[in-house]
């Protein structure tokens, strides 16, 4: 198994959920990287040279071959470091199951999200609304997947812990700065549990940000998005 930091080096930043997931399935297979953060400046030439299509992070380099988005650089992962448990799941129902899911939360969560924080009046109450309805999806998934175990992924973390695990602190952030619960004991006990397992876990707990730290840096986008709509010609 290939260990050593040279030989692994992931492009990303640390505001990033899509590489959260990458640094996440790393840790999982106890996979030793280099971390190479780009900032909110022009982008590398390390990039664009890895990326050149979309130009975007996260992008794993394994012995110098590049591997771009984060559900495809999860599944190299899983693939070339085989030792351990699996990511994904071993079953291909499962398994097809699992991608369904990881593309409805980008299809659908991610977009919603992001939306929300330079929507404004009835916009931004229409995608809060949406937003919970997709949430309650989701404890309804993890219920029938996890067959009522802590994660989706059974007694251990797996795959759609790790994609959703990427949602869920911009989740908490959109609680925060709009004063709603998406996620309570009454409408979502099980993502509840959740929640406060999976950031908890050994693989976990050292990539995620804390709370403040993102509430932060969302409101300094916000703040950006705002004076560059705002500086915009009609």
């Amino acid at each position: 198994m290939t260990t050593k930091s040279d030989d692994v080096k992931l492009i990303g930043a640390w505001a990033s959920p899509f590489v959260w997931r990458a640094r996440v399935a790393l840790n999982f297979k106890s996979v030793k990287f280099e971390s190479i953060e780009e900032t909110m400046g022009p982008k590398s030439q390390l990039l664009l040279e890895s990326n050149p299509v979309y130009k975007k992070i996260p992008v794993l380099i394994h012995a110098g071959k590049p591997i771009s988005e984060s559900l495809i650089i999860m599944q190299y992962i899983d693939e070339t470091w085989t030792s351990g448990s699996s990511i994904l799941p071993s079953d291909p129902y499962d398994r097809a199951i699992a991608r369904f899911w990881a593309y409805y939360f980008d299809d659908k969560l991610s977009p919603t999200i992001r939306s929300i924080s330079v929507a404004q009046g009835d916009e931004k109450k229409k995608l809060i609304k949406e937003l919970g309805e997709g949430i309650v999806l989701v404890e309804d998934a993890l219920k029938k997947i996890s067959k009522g175990k802590d994660y989706f992924g059974g007694d251990q973390i797996g795959y759609l812990d790790i994609v959703f695990g990427s949602i869920f602190p911009w989740l908490r952030v959109v609680e925060t700065l709009n004063e709603v619960k998406l996620v309570d004991e009454a409408t979502t006990p099980g993502l509840v549990n959740w929640g406060e397992k999976y950031p908890k876990h050994d693989v976990v707990k050292d990539v995620l940000p804390e709370h403040e730290k993102l509430i932060e840096y969302a409101k300094f986008v916000i703040a950006r998005v705002a004076a560059s709509t705002a500086s915009t010609p009609n």
